[in-house]
């Protein structure tokens, strides 16, 4: 056993970190954690505009791959740091939780509060470069080699590269991605423009330009009516019950609320949260207040119009939001969030403004809209009867959920305490028997599926709880489904999604993913859902060391050197960095296209053992991208998906 003292606690300093762990920072060093760059930098620069400072934002994708995003805010101040006796600007770009959003006075409302942003992106990219305006004067600082300083500083000072009208005031950063740090670093022009167009929305009056120097394209998002706008883009391709949308917004305290929503003749809801233009994807406090003040007002007006008598019970919440589009945003000094994944607002203040100002401006608006109300509540009674009418049938099929064939397929584990407690969803019998043998038998239960579930976004409930497969899971994890839907009787901490990889594994986890999404979303904003990411290669290689041989080299050392080694790369981009190793001699490579070719021993070790394996949690980031994603691919509306097909095909990598 080797000696274990402080010699080997290894301290990573300044932004070190960062680049030696990317995803605690950025999510991943994929497509996802690549657009996270853009975002960060985007962040500070809505932040100006939320303080009333700034009017325009530009975004440029430069010939040599640079990113470029520049606005005409104050500019990051350039006097010399309190502390760390260098220009804040260079303090702002290279030390981590540095920002003005810590206190109150520089920024009222922030969206970015944690002031790591800008020095993680500094850190992840092989050059970075400062252009800021202030006072007359042009500075510039620049970072090469994730972070490190290149501009020599002047008595201290940044150098003056130019000057301009003291109006005219503004940060202009420009960064290159490191390819030694990321996957790709092929920024999607479609990705870019669709989250430009979000921004625009959420930011009544701000112009936002993007440019590609590529094929000098140049678009201009500006959107005069904001989230009333976001609910007609939204709903753009729905059938509605109404043309225009309900728009409300108004003050309580600090407290900023605007509210738009809009009713379609689908059966799903989809209220969409932001607090100071940061998507809540689990909702809280917000959500509660305009779900609380909504319920109220409607069952109030049908007890007044007599469509509800004396004897019938109120409306339920979910048969007055029946077919109901909502954006509620508002803006909060001090927001506070809960969870592991910080997507859940737990300001009660914030409930309060919320229900205050929605419960009262929306009995002024539809108190001058009688005919429109008439519609809302002729909505919610024809959910109501059928909600009615099918409780019996659905009690009846989720008895069945107790049965002795629901619960044959799983393959339990002993434990029963559920936070140590884990179950594989895997395709097929044959990969159960796999998995089956290689496990913990005492923390990790096995469920096998036979074939590949029904698609949920075609279906009605009714048809979706006798489907063999779907009543397996809801045995198996036993926290129901529905309105009986309770995460506290969840009987296991992770829900780990298993297949091959290959196309009809990809298939069978987006059923599983759209059947998550619909009906059990909680699982997903918990964070109880995960991929288990089994490797793809297996490499025997020796160890040819980067110092030329010599005669003088020990037998031992040759022979320690020609040594066959074994090790599992999980993707293309890792094996293609391992190829370039000139340490490593590759003798062979082994190609995983499934669960099957693997036997238990290497499945324990690679895709089981939770010292060694590699599982990536199921998040949602954006919950109107995730619906209307979601729509666009599993609907009966095939011209959308044929589109949407079209377009992302060129991003896309073939597996022969």
């Amino acid at each position: 056993m080797s000696e274990y003292t402080g010699k080997e606690i290894v301290v990573l300093e300044g932004l070190e970190a960062v680049r030696k762990r990317p995803g605690m920072y950025i999510g991943s060093t994929g497509n996802r954690g690549l657009h996270h760059l853009i975002w960060e930098i985007l962040d500070n620069a809505i932040d100006e505009h939320l303080a009333g400072f700034c009017s325009e934002i530009q975004k440029k994708k430069k010939k040599d791959g640079g990113i470029c995003i520049e606005d005409n805010g104050r500019g990051v101040p350039v006097d010399m740091h309190p502390t760390k006796k260098v220009p804040t600007v260079r303090v702002v770009y290279t030390v981590l939780h540095a920002g003005g959003k810590f206190g109150s006075g520089v920024y009222k409302v922030s969206g970015g509060l944690h002031g790591v942003g800008s020095s993680v992106v500094n850190a992840l990219s092989k050059k970075m470069i400062v252009e800021v305006k202030r006072d007359g004067m042009i500075y510039r600082d620049e970072y090469k080699n994730g972070g490190k300083p290149a501009v020599k500083l002047e008595n201290g000072a940044l150098p003056v590269v130019g000057k301009c009208a003291k109006k005219n005031t503004g940060t202009k950063v420009t960064f290159y991605p490191d390819e030694e740090i990321f996957e790709t670093t092929v920024f999607k022009a479609d990705v870019v423009k669709k989250k430009l167009k979000e921004i625009a929305f959420l930011n009544k009056n701000l112009k936002l330009i993007y440019k590609n120097e590529f094929d000098n394209e140049e678009i201009t998002y500006l959107e005069e009516f904001g989230i009333l706008s976001f609910v007609k883009y939204i709903n753009r391709d729905a059938s509605v019950l109404h043309k225009e949308p309900i728009y409300i917004e108004g003050r309580s305290g600090e407290i900023e609320v605007e509210i738009a929503l809009q009713y379609t003749t689908s059966f799903s809801e989809q209220i969409n949260s932001y607090c100071n233009r940061i998507n809540v994807v689990d909702g809280g406090t917000l959500v509660t207040g305009f779900k609380t003040a909504l319920t109220r007002v409607m069952n109030s007006y049908a007890r007044e119009l007599g469509i509800l008598k004396e004897k019938d019970e109120n409306f339920d919440g979910k048969d007055i939001r029946n077919g109901l589009v909502a954006i509620i945003s508002i803006k909060h000094p001090d927001p506070q969030f809960e969870g592991q994944t910080k997507t859940k607002l737990g300001n009660t203040d914030a409930k309060t403004a919320v229900e205050d100002v929605f419960g009262t401006e929306v009995q002024r608006y539809l108190d001058k809209n009688i005919d429109l109300l008439k519609k809302i509540l002729d909505n919610s009674l024809k959910s109501y009867n059928a909600r009615k009418a099918s409780d019996k049938a659905r009690t009846a099929v989720l008895k069945q959920l107790n049965d002795t064939e629901a619960k044959s397929k799983l393959a339990s584990c002993s434990s029963k305490n559920p936070e140590e407690c884990e179950v594989y969803i895997v395709e097929g019998d044959s990969a159960g028997g796999t998995v089956k043998t290689a496990r913990n038998r005492k923390t990790q239960a096995v469920l096998p599926l036979r074939g590949k579930i029904l698609n949920v976004e075609k279906a009605s409930l009714e048809k979706i709880l006798q489907n063999n497969e779907i009543k397996a899971m809801i045995a198996s994890f036993g926290c129901g489904i529905g309105d009986e839907f309770d995460i506290n009787k969840l009987r296991y901490d992770k829900i780990i999604i298993l297949t091959d990889a290959d196309v009809d594994g990809a298939h069978i986890s987006t059923l599983l993913l759209t059947f998550f999404y619909r009906f059990m979303p909680e699982l997903i904003y918990s964070g109880k859902i995960y991929r288990g990411l089994p490797p793809l290669y297996k490499v025997d290689y020796e160890k040819t060391g980067a110092a030329k041989k010599t005669e003088k080299a020990s037998a031992e050392e040759n022979k320690r050197k020609k040594k066959k080694y074994s090790e599992y790369v999980f993707n293309d981009f890792e094996l293609e960095k391992f190829r370039k190793n000139k340490d490593n001699k590759i003798i062979s490579i082994q190609r995983y296209k499934g669960l099957g070719e693997m036997d238990a021993e290497q499945l324990w070790e690679t895709t089981l053992n939770p010292e060694s394996r590699i599982l990536a949690q199921v998040s949602i980031s954006d919950t109107v991208e995730a619906d209307d994603i979601t729509t666009t691919l599993m609907s009966t509306n095939v011209p959308p998906r044929r589109q949407f097909i079209m377009e992302e095909a060129k991003y896309a990598t073939l597996d022969i």
